[in-house]
């Protein structure tokens, strides 16, 4: 299991299949896990390929270190997980690529008020010092997911995945039941988050738009209904819907459901057609037009929003130069 550019809950997250932990452990050996073994790239590098069963990837693709690592695991591993959300299509280190390397850069060495830095000196991958030359990984232009760099066998989606669903997954090679065609997700369903929620669900009509400090939603209405921005609609299914039943809205983290290309597209379609500025009938086009942006002024962020999970993946990837 290695993780890339990534929080770290995907490690947790494997954990937290809880007593079958020990199923795992008299099944495999694990050979490689940086937050929890002391195994050194020589070592794996020293393995034939193909000899590693399973390797679980967590973590997209920030710098060359990744992209080394990915392809290192790629040829010593029989199957290639992308193991959760940043793997699989990006995540939260994604929506950086919405900025320039050198927009970072700047941000974190040169204006960051924490930062004492008077000689304004930003890392170079090669560094001289009189005790000889210091290398670090090379800080990619764009943050790139898994599949975009190496050729990956099937993707377990989830910030982090939920431990059902990464039992289900194990259980299948535990048993030696037939894989599914490689290049499938699994551990998630295929229809969207809105099937497994509970929610009583009517006619959507949004006036506004609110953010989720702005008003205490009622526990059995839509949330969408009630001008909270779910992401359910737009999310593929598997997870539960855990997040609709503690009255948060869904996020997006399992990414689009089967068969819709780009998630935040498909969001952003859905609202399109329940967004409700009242009648029309005798006003203007400047008019309709106005009463549209001040519904849509109520979302702050929309590739934030939208995007949040899968913008390397998505058409977008980003911005553009």
């Amino acid at each position: 299991m290695y993780w890339a550019s990534s929080c770290g809950g995907c490690e947790i997250a494997l954990v937290n299949i809880h007593e079958k932990i020990l199923d795992v452990d008299s099944f495999f050996d694990f050979v490689f896990c940086p937050c929890l073994l002391d195994t050194k790239k020589k070592d794996i590098e020293a393995l034939p390929d193909k000899d590693i069963t399973i390797t679980l990837f967590n973590g997209a693709i920030r710098t060359s270190e990744n992209e080394e690592m990915a392809h290192l695991l790629r040829r010593k591993s029989k199957i290639l997980i992308a193991f959760g959300s940043c793997a699989y299509e990006g995540c939260i280190p994604g929506l950086s690529n919405l900025h320039r390397k050198e927009d970072h850069l700047k941000a974190i060495y040169l204006e960051n008020p924490s930062t004492d830095n008077p000689s304004k000196i930003i890392p170079g991958t090669e560094t001289e010092v009189k005790e000889g030359k210091l290398q670090i990984p090379t800080f990619y232009d764009k943050v790139k997911t898994l599949t975009q760099v190496t050729d990956v066998d099937y993707f377990i989606p989830g910030c982090p995945p939920e431990p059902h669903q990464i039992w289900n997954v194990i259980e299948l090679i535990i048993q030696g039941k037939p894989l599914p065609p490689k290049g499938s997700i699994v551990g998630a369903g295929k229809s969207s988050v809105c099937d497994e929620c509970e929610r009583k669900k009517e006619d959507k009509k949004i006036k506004k738009f609110y953010r989720t400090y702005e008003i205490i939603p009622d526990r059995e209405k839509c949330l969408l209904e009630q001008g909270i921005v779910c992401m359910g609609i737009a999310t593929r299914d598997g997870c539960g819907a855990p997040c609709p039943k503690v009255n948060m809205p869904c996020v997006g983290c399992y990414g689009p459901p089967e068969g819709v290309l780009d998630q935040g597209a498909k969001m952003v379609a859905a609202l399109g057609s329940i967004i409700d500025i009242g009648d029309v009938k005798g006003i203007s086009e400047d008019e309709i037009v106005k009463r549209i942006e001040a519904v849509l002024d109520s979302i702050p962020d929309y590739a934030g929003t939208f995007y949040k999970f899968s913008l390397p993946g998505s058409i977008l990837g980003g911005k553009k130069e």
